[in-house]
């Protein structure tokens, strides 16, 4: 229902953070109904420019920031998102802003809850009375509603799967009647494919209801399929900008990073992997919203392993399992070996490394230098970077070999930062993501568990990531096992990929195989033989 009513305009607008400059006189419109498509590589100033229009005080208390924007017509300058929300601004994070201990209709209608009166009201006043739970739940049903999803309106959000929780945080924004126009940041960010159509055929049709959307992706697919225009972002300027339908992923790819992109492609590997390195034999895990249910596989040594699946399926807890964040319990043997479970420490100690898809909960110590996240793990599991006196009874920090190794990653995965010393906090998702997988190839592991490496990273650093995923392990011989929602990331780098549907692997393939067999493995419409091909 896009008309020529300008909901949004954005002129000139620039910031800086302590002389760091992250937007250059960007300037643009949004007119009413209309899906407006920014994309950019990690760094370029997207989330930076929505902070601004939705008030956070993080632009305010770094000196604020120049140029102006209107909102239906009026000169708009908020202090607080609150003021962003009255005015009719809604805003979806990259990262999850929920209560883990509330229901999703909690968390959908906080400060926003029904309420009804009681006997108490008339002495005491209006804080005494009622939550309405009943119109309450009926409200978050209907906002789930619009979505056309399956979400529990009275499931606790630290129980949900990461997808439920995004479909949570989008149906609360869809709840707020005065919403005119909503910055969705990576929605489909830990969306599985059938997930992200979903959020997709939801925003198309809160756009014809008349919403204007700033859609925030690196999946250039979902922006034209959605989005009515596209807007590019490099190095904080406006540097290109189209109607969806004149232009493609590659046009768009190249203005991102202002080079040539290549597609992903596999490479059948040359050499043999003959030797079993790791063995799972009936490992169950309770990780909630992703529980595993007796999975069993070998991966060899050298090998890149895939592991794929349904959101919910089990996939996350594999890894999450055998690392000893979650109860588990089976069988793990490692070079022949059981191993404990349920005892993190060890297994660090035993030469494994985790890249958790939780980067800010489990990944990062986010009010720590990007040195320190690097290299602090290796400090204490391995006393790498540790200089010994009088038989180890002093011990110090290496400062000298801690900054040389945290400048080799930051070159190696291109991390735009000010400094090694800048704060993993004020960095960008996608650059985050890098230093946590610093963090991993610092502690020199012999197996590294990789869980959604790319999730909220743009087209050229997920190029990066994978061929320094890949380089890693040809260069090292270093085992890998990555955990991915996105079929042909693993495609373009396994050497296996298994599939897991109901907490069970369904079926294990090359990555040669069809799309169509994969897909077919993760609704469990397949019928497996005993070598993990489709009979």
């Amino acid at each position: 229902m896009e008309s020529n009513e300008v909901v949004l305009k954005v002129e000139n607008i620039g910031k800086d953070f302590f002389g760091n400059v992250v937007l250059k006189s960007v300037s643009f419109e949004v007119k009413k109904g209309e899906v407006i498509g920014l994309v950019g590589e990690n760094g370029a100033g997207k989330s930076t420019l929505m902070n601004i229009l939705f008030g956070l005080p993080v632009i305010n208390e770094t000196g604020g920031f120049s140029g102006n924007f209107f909102l239906n017509g009026e000169k708009a300058h908020f202090s607080s998102s609150f003021d962003a929300l009255d005015a009719g601004i809604g805003m979806v994070h990259q990262e999850f802003v929920l209560l883990p201990g509330f229901t999703a209709t909690e968390n959908i209608l906080l400060n926003r809850e029904s309420v009804k009166d009681n006997f108490a009201v008339n002495i005491f006043g209006d804080r005494l009375k009622h939550l309405d739970r009943e119109d309450m739940k009926k409200r978050a049903v209907n906002a789930i509603n619009k979505l056309d999803v399956n979400l529990d309106p009275e499931m606790i959000v630290a129980e949900m799967p990461v997808g439920h929780r995004q479909f949570t945080e989008i149906a609360r924004e869809i709840d707020r009647s005065s919403t005119k126009l909503l910055i969705l940041d990576e929605p489909t960010a830990v969306l599985t494919e059938s997930e992200a159509e979903i959020m997709i055929k939801a925003a198309k049709k809160l756009a014809e209801e008349g919403m204007s959307i700033i859609f925030i992706s690196h999946r250039l697919h979902e922006v034209l399929d959605l989005c009515d225009r596209v807007l590019v972002l490099r190095d904080g300027n406006l540097v290109f900008e189209s109607e969806s339908e004149n232009t493609n992923p590659r046009e768009i790819a190249e203005s991102m990073v202002g080079r040539s992109i290549s597609d992903f492609e596999h490479t059948e590997r040359k050499k043999e992997l003959q030797k079993d390195l790791l063995e799972v034999k009936d490992l169950w895990v309770a990780m909630p919203g992703e529980v595993v249910k007796g999975v069993n596989f070998t991966v060899k040594k050298g090998e890149i392993f895939g592991i794929g699946g349904l959101a919910g399926q089990g996939k996350l807890g594999i890894a999450n399992g055998i690392m000893g964040l979650f109860p588990s319990r089976g069988k793990v043997l490692f070079k022949g070996e059981e191993i404990p479970l349920n005892n993190t420490k060890n297994i660090l100690d035993l030469g494994f490394s985790f890249v958790s898809e939780d980067r800010r909960g489990v990944g990062l110590l986010l009010d720590e230098p990007i040195d320190w996240n690097i290299t602090f793990t290796a400090m204490q599991a391995h006393e790498r970077f540790i200089v010994k006196y009088l038989g180890g009874l002093l011990k110090f920090r290496n400062d000298k070999e801690i900054r040389k190794e945290a400048l080799k990653y930051i070159d190696m995965l291109q991390i735009k930062c000010t400094s090694e010393k800048q704060f993993a906090r004020a960095l960008s998702g996608g650059n985050q993501q890098k230093v946590c997988l610093a963090k991993a190839f610092a502690l020199n592991p012999e197996i590294l568990f990789v869980s959604e490496p790319t999730r909220g990273i743009d087209v050229g650093a997920k190029e990066l990531v994978l061929n320094a995923l890949k380089k890693y392990n040809e260069e090292s011989g270093i085992t890998i096992i990555i955990t991915s929602s996105e079929l042909e990331e693993l495609r373009s780098i396994s050497d296996r990929i298994a599939i897991v549907n109901e907490g069970k692997i369904a079926g294990i393939l090359p990555p040669s195989k069809p799309a169509t067999d994969f897909g077919l493995l993760m609704i469990g419409e397949s019928n497996i033989n005993g070598e993990g091909e489709i009979k």
